[in-house]
This record gives C-alpha cells, sequence and structure tokens, in this order.
C-alpha cells in the first residue's frame, strides 16, 4: 500500500512546505519500474502499460536520453539524475496543474516532512507559481521579510545573484531558507517594473496563523493566513474574546491564504455553517463523489460576515469562500480565487523521491468546478497591486479617520457591507 497523505495546496511558504488538507498516512513503499511512475503500485511492471504507439515514442525517450548522455558537447551538464528530473518536471507540467502536481526530490521531499515538525528558519514568504513566474504571495507578519520592505506581488527574478528561470517552488525554498543569522539576498521585480534588491537575514520563524483586532462600529476583522493545526483553536479564541468585546459583525480575510488541513477546514467552517452542512464534494476520476460536511455547529452562527478574498486565496481557501457563498451565509468582496481544484496524493518512490500528484478534484457544495476558475466574489473590487493588504497588527494603530483613508480597498469595502442599513 502506498504511503497516502490528501491535501491541497497552491503555494508554499519559504520557511516550510505547508501542508493541507491532510488525512491519512499510511506506511509502505511499493516497488516498480518505469521512471519511478508506477512505484507506488503492488507489483512489478516488466513490460510497457501503455499502447503500442505510446510504447514506442518512449522508445524514442531513450534514444535521446542516449544521444545526449554520450555526444553532448559538455558531458558534466549530461548528469543523469538532472537530466531524469528534467523530464519527469516536463512531463508533469503537460497535465497542466500548475504550482501543484509536481516531482520532489529526495531532498526536497525531506524538506516538506519537515514542515510537519513545527520549527523553521527562513525570512517568511510564502510563494506562488504563476504563469511560469515565481512571485511573493504574502509575508508573515513580524517576519524579516515583512519588515525589509518585500511587498506581496514582486516577482523573483533572482536570488543570491543566481537566476530563478526555470526554477521550481522548491527549488527556490531550497535556496531561501536557510540557517538563522545568515543572509539571502533577492532581486525582485514590482508591478510598475521597478527591479529592487533586498539582502534579509534569516530567522527562526514562528507563524500565527489567526489574528485579530477590532475595526470602527464594533466589527471584528480576523484573519486567516492557512488553516493548519493551530487554525482552529486560534479561531476559536479570536471569536470568543471578539464576542466579549461585543461584536456585531465578523470580515473574515481569506486573502493570499494557501489552505490548510482539512480536519482543521471543517472545523472552521462549522463556527459559520450547522452542523452536517456540505462544506465540499471531492471527485473521483471515474465520477464517483465523497461530500465532506462540518461536524458540529460552533459560537458564530448568526454573527454578520463578510469574506474577503483575492488571487491569492487558494485550497482550502477557495472551499470555505466557496460553501459560505453557497450557504448564502457570507457575502465576498475581493477577487476570483486562484482556481485550485485538485486532491493531492503524495506518492514514494524510490531514494525518498515523492511524486504530488492530482488524483481527485474538488467541488463546491452546489457542485461548481474550481479547477482553472476560482471562485468569484459576490462583489468585485480590485486592490491596487502597489499597495499591501492591511494586517491586523497594523489595523490596531490606525485611528477610524485614517482606517478610512487606507489603501486596502477591499477591506473598506468589506467595512461598508455593516454601514448599509
Amino acid at each position: 500500500m502506498p504511503a497516502l497523505i490528501r491535501f491541497l495546496q497552491f503555494r508554499l511558504p519559504l520557511w516550510l512546505i505547508t501542508p493541507v488538507l491532510l488525512i491519512t498516512l499510511i506506511g509502505g513503499m511499493g516497488s516498480g519500474v518505469w521512471l519511478g511512475i508506477w512505484l507506488n503500485r503492488p507489483h512489478t511492471i516488466s513490460a510497457c502499460p501503455e499502447t503500442a504507439a505510446v510504447c514506442t515514442d518512449f522508445a524514442v525517450f531513450w534514444d535521446v536520453w542516449q544521444l545526449a548522455r554520450e555526444r553532448y558537447v559538455d558531458p558534466a551538464a549530461a548528469e543523469p539524475n538532472r537530466m531524469l528530473e528534467g523530464a519527469i518536471d516536463g512531463m508533469l507540467a503537460t497535465l497542466g496543474d500548475e504550482g501543484h502536481t509536481r516531482f520532489l526530490t529526495a531532498a526536497e521531499a525531506a524538506q516538506w516532512q519537515e514542515s510537519l515538525t513545527g520549527s523553521f528558519e527562513g525570512i517568511g514568504i510564502y510563494v506562488g507559481q504563476r504563469n511560469g513566474a515565481l512571485l511573493v504571495l504574502d509575508l508573515i507578519e513580524g517576519s524579516p521579510a515583512a519588515t525589509s520592505g518585500l511587498r506581496a506581488g514582486d516577482r523573483i527574478v533572482t536570488v543570491d545573484g543566481t537566476s530563478v528561470e526555470d526554477w521550481t517552488i522548491e527549488q527556490l525554498v531550497a535556496r531561501i531558507r536557510g540557517p538563522t543569522g545568515t543572509p539571502v539576498t533577492l532581486e525582485v521585480v514590482r508591478a510598475n517594473d521597478e527591479v529592487l534588491r533586498f539582502t534579509i537575514t534569516r530567522a527562526k520563524i514562528t507563524a500565527q496563523s489567526v489574528t485579530w483586532a477590532m475595526l470602527p462600529d464594533q466589527i471584528a476583522l480576523i484573519r486567516i493566513t492557512s488553516f493548519d493545526e493551530q487554525a482552529a483553536s486560534g479561531l476559536r479564541k479570536a471569536l470568543t474574546e471578539a464576542q466579549a468585546a461585543g461584536i456585531r459583525g465578523i470580515i473574515l480575510d481569506l486573502r493570499n491564504n494557501p489552505g490548510g488541513l482539512l480536519s482543521t477546514l471543517l472545523t472552521i467552517a462549522g463556527e459559520f455553517l450547522p452542523a452536517e452542512t456540505p462544506v465540499l464534494i471531492e471527485r473521483n476520476r471515474d465520477g464517483t463523489q465523497h461530500i465532506s460536511k462540518t461536524h458540529t455547529a460552533g459560537i458564530a452562527q448568526d454573527i454578520p460576515l463578510v469574506v474577503l478574498i483575492n488571487g491569492g486565496s487558494a485550497s482550502a481557501a477557495e472551499i470555505l469562500a466557496g460553501a459560505l457563498q453557497d450557504a448564502g451565509r457570507a457575502v465576498l468582496i475581493g477577487e476570483t480565487t486562484v482556481g485550485t481544484g485538485t486532491v493531492l496524493t503524495p506518492f514514494r518512490l524510490r531514494n525518498g523521491a515523492q511524486l504530488l500528484l492530482g488524483t481527485q478534484e474538488w467541488r463546491t457544495p452546489s457542485g461548481r468546478q474550481i479547477r482553472g476558475k476560482g471562485i468569484e466574489p459576490d462583489r468585485v473590487v480590485a486592490q491596487p497591486p502597489d499597495v499591501p493588504i492591511l494586517w491586523p497588527s497594523e489595523v490596531r494603530n490606525l485611528s477610524a479617520a485614517e482606517l478610512a483613508e487606507s489603501g486596502d480597498v477591499q477591506l473598506r469595502a468589506a467595512m461598508t457591507v455593516f454601514a448599509q442599513p
């Protein structure tokens, strides 16, 4: 039986590779051949299992491989492991599941496993891959990156002087992570084509997945940065404190949220939706499907709710937004989400490598397809690309007048919903 972890994820933080929708882990390595693609099958594949034409084409691959290994002018460049990894990356890219389905080398897989330990060293940013470009999608509050001047939306072009062209997200993570106290230099291109360079000192990162602040008129701004193991208890704590302070409405900020654990997602959804309410549909390749529902009803069932989403909201964040929208429970404001619509299954391969493969598609409770489409807000409000969104910690230091004049137009639009009679 293959090692199996089902999760949804779009972008990866540079202080860890964030797992999301974690369900179960079953031991066992599996066996097989054929470039490691079928290594999780319970039997060894001794012959090409595809059609004759495909098997013939695969023979062409080996012809090219041998010619490159034996005839290329720079023999050191024709390194077999790099060639193999490049061939696998190219094959998976044809599936069109950019930034999601991917191959992890043994080192990258070990790094992914390390992300489960909860202690990380890096600079504290989330990155995503869009149209082949590696972008900063969000920054962790209080992290070295957040205080450096780096912004969400910056396109990373070099790391320590080396171009990131054709790098995977995992390669970027590996180059930027490092021991506390050591520097890393990023060159980025901002929305106005301005080229900037930041040298940032790495540190141990402790991310708080849920933060909140009180806005004018007793409205609570609650931001969830990821659906990790602490998010459900963090949200319950924030809701309890906010209710004790006498709130009359909630703005739930899911902007630039990469996703989270399925169990956490269902618990968080249950804070706002009745028990046994459908949250998502998981659809298999054969058309069969499974419906995941909330378990118990939480403490924010009747509080008016606005949800903020944007082009960095992905996976579990999209699921929650879509479920609340389908149920008529919340008004969604912002921009269309990423459109990450596959559930990943990691397969252990030889030598510690892993294949993260989209084996299922998820849909909203009403059956809306999200893959490639995203969740559309009820009210479209575009955030200026050169203006960062406000964190709850920043909101606490702003007066009502300063908040009304802030550049976070999406947050301001959400506040007007509660001002309407």
